[in-house]
């Protein structure tokens, strides 16, 4: 299985296109592939669908479980994490299927080909961050399949504002393009500018409200993103025990790696740490700033707290 780390920094994986341990029930069909079958007939326009099976048992299915967000919040490292889990079979990339309308017209024909080969006994795991933000995303999800597991990690609503800039700003560079400073986008006519799309992205209430609408909150798993970087083995075992999966994955598969500062995985004998792209430094930013910022997300964060039932410690930034 593709082993990986977690902190602000993800690995290239490759993950295997066909798992090479035998099936558990080769003869008789699940009830995961029963459900499949019928998903397609209900939500196509056409019934003659290709079922892309393997000879030795494995087949594309539709996910099980799918990692909705939130951009610049740790997914590519959860999802990483949790395929050193047996049974998990990731999706390679991110699919964009329910929030690209390109791909969403292609149909579930298509998505099911975008999957990895899986044998019946595993979960089938897709992760597209935008899907948490994406307004026609929850609705999509629903109509597919209305008992889909559904994680989310948040990070402090702040530091994923800088993470998301700071992407955005290393993807001109690599490509010798010059970018706004931080400054430009958070601040307009001398106020904090609440327009910017990467603070919208951390009103984590607002789009959680539009989730709840189709899904049960006992079907959408928080992972606390903050403490993943911190501490990985303890968020990880509540995720294999919301998806039901017997306990695989142990504190010996993270060790932290001192010159890089953050856990890496070993799996196998093998160890793995986040690709170099991730956990890039954030830009300074001035003192005060930072307490506007950390002030206007006071009251959503309140929200959102109410909203799942939980607190956070969503307090990056303080005063100096």
């Amino acid at each position: 299985m593709a082993a990986f780390l977690l902190g602000a920094v993800l690995l290239i994986v490759q993950p295997q296109i066909v798992p090479s341990r035998p099936a558990i029930n080769s003869n008789a069909e699940t009830s995961s592939q029963s459900v499949q079958r019928e998903l397609l007939k209900k939500t196509s326009q056409k019934n003659d669908f290709k079922e892309n099976i393997h000879s030795n048992g494995s087949c594309q299915q539709l996910p099980q479980t799918i990692i909705i967000g939130v951009r610049k919040g740790g997914t590519r490292a959860l999802l990483e994490m949790l395929s050193l889990h047996p049974d998990i079979a990731a999706a390679e990339s991110e699919v964009h299927f329910f929030d690209w309308e390109d791909h969403y017209r292609n149909g579930l024909q298509w998505y099911i080909n975008q999957m990895p080969f899986s044998y019946p006994h595993q979960i089938t795991v897709e992760k597209t961050p935008a899907y948490f933000t994406s307004p026609k995303v929850p609705e999509r999800v629903y109509n597919m399949n209305q008992s889909m597991r559904l994680l989310l990690i948040l990070r402090d609503p702040s530091e994923r504002v800088l993470s998301d800039y700071t992407q955005v700003f290393y993807n001109h560079m690599q490509k010798h393009k010059p970018y706004p400073s931080i400054e430009q986008f958070l601040i307009k006519n001398g106020e904090l500018n609440v327009d910017y799309k990467a603070i919208n992205r951390s009103l984590y209430f607002i789009h959680m409200q539009n989730w709840l609408k189709y899904f049960p909150l006992d079907h959408i798993h928080i992972v606390d993103g903050d403490r993943l970087i911190k501490d990985p083995f303890p968020e990880i075992e509540k995720v294999e025990r919301f998806l039901k999966l017997s306990p695989q994955i142990n504190a010996s598969n993270f060790y932290f790696n001192k010159t890089k500062g953050f856990y890496c995985l070993r799996d196998s004998g093998r160890e793995r740490c986040l690709h170099e792209s991730k956990g890039r430094a954030h830009p300074q930013v001035d003192t005060r700033l930072l307490e506007k910022l950390q002030e206007y997300f006071h009251e959503p964060n309140k929200k959102f707290f109410e909203l799942v039932g939980r607190t956070f410690d969503w307090h990056t930034f303080v005063a100096s």
